[in-house]
């Protein structure tokens, strides 16, 4: 059975009058990735820096955050001695090069010189990165800058992985790359916990899903499981009103759910025969698309399709 490593409870966190999270609650076991979902200003990263002490969380008696045996308000350094933390910001310092971006944060851990060189020559093989060893910040890609700070919070061999957004702007090869090592690290235990406006990234990493919004979790469980328990399994896309207008709602079977939103209408049944059956019945070809449900449905479900109103 494996051994559960985070317990957070009853965790809340106020700025002035907003409540930036309301009383969540979560485990994560040792050596899974945990993810984080949900719209802009849905609480995500605040509730990730108050697990591993950037930001305090308010006080209230029912509030219990345990990080491998340690409170995040007792023992913040020892939170951060075995955390590797990937922000959303590149902050790395443009006028050195990648070697000593790394020597540099090496110093903070109190790392010998020679222990410090062999870790870096092994991360900087392990991202994809030993070309790049003595270039200067400037002269990388936005995907190796991303792949370094990776390296950065690696460098301490940590026990708790937190990546923030870690693939946001990168093209699809940068981010396969990087999973495949979040992957990984995971195989050698390293516990994850991932927050990503990437539903496929969140389907392929996450071994559990949090979907949060406006500070609250909105519901929880594995990535299948979500989307087998809160969808139907396939979906009709109308790709415009008038083509929408064509179908007689009253005709509808029940066993079909509408969603309409702005130029697309959605038309939701476990049963693609049906579907199919509507389509060439009442709409024009490629004017339609029939398709299996995913998360990114199951994620506008529980959260709407309006905008955050502290987006």
């Amino acid at each position: 059975m494996a051994t559960t490593v985070i317990t957070v409870e009853n965790l809340s966190k106020s700025f002035g009058n907003i409540r930036a999270v309301r009383n969540l609650s979560f485990s994560v076991e040792a050596g899974r990735c945990f993810g984080f979902l949900g719209p802009n200003g849905a609480g995500k990263t605040t509730a990730m820096k108050m697990i591993y002490g950037k930001c305090l969380r308010d006080k209230n008696g029912d509030t219990r955050i345990d990080i491998f045996g340690y409170d995040p308000a007792k023992n913040e350094l020892a939170i951060k001695y075995l955390s590797g933390v990937v922000q959303q910001e590149d902050n790395l310092d443009d006028e050195l090069n990648v070697i000593q971006n790394l020597m540099v944060y090496a110093r903070f851990y109190n790392m010998p010189i020679k222990t410090a060189k062999e870790r870096i020559e092994y991360l900087l093989d392990f991202l994809e990165l030993s070309e790049k060893a003595t270039s200067k910040i400037r002269e990388l890609s936005g995907g190796m800058k991303r792949r370094l700070v990776i390296a950065r919070a690696l460098l301490n061999s940590p026990r708790l992985l937190i990546l923030d957004e870690p693939t946001t702007g990168l093209d699809p090869q940068v981010r396969h790359v990087i999973w495949d090592k979040i992957r990984q690290l995971q195989r050698q235990q390293t516990t994850v916990l991932l927050t990503t406006h990437y539903m496929d990234e969140a389907f392929q990493l996450c071994d559990r899903l949090l979907i949060m919004h406006k500070g609250r979790k909105i519901m929880e469980g594995r990535p299948d499981d979500l989307l087998v328990e809160n969808m139907e399994q396939y979906v009709l896309e109308v790709r415009d009103i008038e083509s929408a207008g064509q179908i007689d709602l009253k005709s509808l079977p029940e066993r079909i759910r509408v969603d309409p939103v702005r130029e697309l209408t959605r038309y939701y049944c476990d049963d693609i025969e049906i579907l199919k059956e509507l389509a060439d019945s009442q709409l024009k070809a490629g004017n339609y698309l029939i398709r299996q449900t995913n998360l990114e449905d199951v994620f506008l479900k529980a959260t709407g399709r309006q905008l955050n109103d502290r987006q």
